[in-house]
């Protein structure tokens, strides 16, 4: 599943209206905190996702890059 910060930030809007947050408008700061979230969790994935197992030709591999 690839990471999509647009699609997090929908997500993450979404939720904080759920939880009765304005995410538009002239003082309303949801949809910029929304962005700012998805945006850190997304580039803190591709940057530090590591898996540890074996691959298709049987070789064992530790903390390798996923992203």
């Amino acid at each position: 599943m690839a990471l999509d910060k647009a699609s997090l930030k929908n997500r993450i809007e979404a939720e904080l209206t759920a939880q009765g947050f304005v995410p538009n408008g002239t003082y309303a700061w949801a949809g910029k905190m929304a962005t700012a979230i998805a945006n850190a969790v997304v580039d803190e994935i591709q940057a530090n996702a590591r898996c540890s197992g074996i691959d298709s030709g049987a070789d064992s591999h530790d903390a390798v890059q996923i992203v």
